[in-house]
């Protein structure tokens, strides 16, 4: 099955890396996150990868030394398997729904297909999602998970702190977690280079009832700024990634 993998957004809230590279390059435990989010697809045998590039293209096409194979599939190892890989320039403004609907030509008519971010690791069952997408016969399913709070959280009992937990899981409502199925027919509802994939393509999705969501209660987490990458070297670091449930 094939795998899309958004590649191309500017990163603005973690300058810090991404003045100077693409933010799915910047390394966790001295790999790039976009390559621990290909291992993990491989983990479940999804080998097929399509890496939608914009920003700084050039730094992850260099990084796989395929300067002249843009648009054609290549062979890479991962941990000693052979994937393919496409490099495909989606344009260096293009938002996220424009960019699922320049890998259109890629897909095949009754073909569904994989898609994420690429900046966020989960130790999701890849496998479950998929067959929960089957089972339900949806044009669409997307990964719900838990969100982190934000601020340490305190249960107080009679002015006595009874627990205090830094920024636990919360337990109660659901985001979007970034690991997508589709079908062919999602990409009639992405307008064009300027749509937001979150707004209006899932949001006529809902509409029609045609967007499932697979509950996923163990590790996820998003790298959005400085701090989030702290967190997740600290995490790879002490190979907690696959042992968090």
């Amino acid at each position: 099955m094939k795998t899309i993998i958004l590649a191309g957004g500017k990163g603005t809230r973690i300058l810090e890396y991404t003045k100077t590279i693409p933010k799915p390059m910047i390394r966790i435990n001295k790999k790039p996150i976009l390559i621990h989010i290909m291992e993990h697809y491989l983990k479940f045998g999804f080998k097929d990868f399509y890496l939608a590039l914009g920003y700084k293209k050039e730094i992850i096409i260099n990084f796989f030394k395929n300067f002249k194979k843009l648009n054609k599939p290549f062979v890479y190892f991962l941990k000693g398997n052979k994937v393919s890989i496409t490099l495909v320039d989606t344009g260096k403004n293009t938002l996220t729904g424009g960019r699922i609907k320049r890998m259109k030509k890629f897909i095949n008519l009754n073909e569904d297909f994989m898609f994420t971010y690429g900046d966020g690791v989960s130790n999701i069952n890849l496998r479950k999602l998929l067959l929960f997408h089957k089972r339900n016969k949806k044009m669409i399913t997307v990964t719900a998970v838990r969100p982190p709070a934000r601020f340490g959280e305190i249960t107080i009992l009679q002015n006595r702190v009874k627990t205090f937990k830094e920024k636990p899981q919360v337990q109660s409502g659901w985001i979007n977690g970034g690991f997508f199925v589709a079908n062919y027919n999602f990409f009639k509802l992405i307008k064009n280079d300027r749509t937001i994939l979150e707004k209006e393509p899932l949001e006529k999705a809902t509409l029609k009832k045609q967007l499932f969501a697979f509950k996923h209660q163990g590790f996820w987490k998003c790298m959005d700024t400085n701090r989030d990458k702290e967190v997740l070297e600290s995490i790879f670091k002490k190979k907690s990634f696959e042992k968090k449930k």
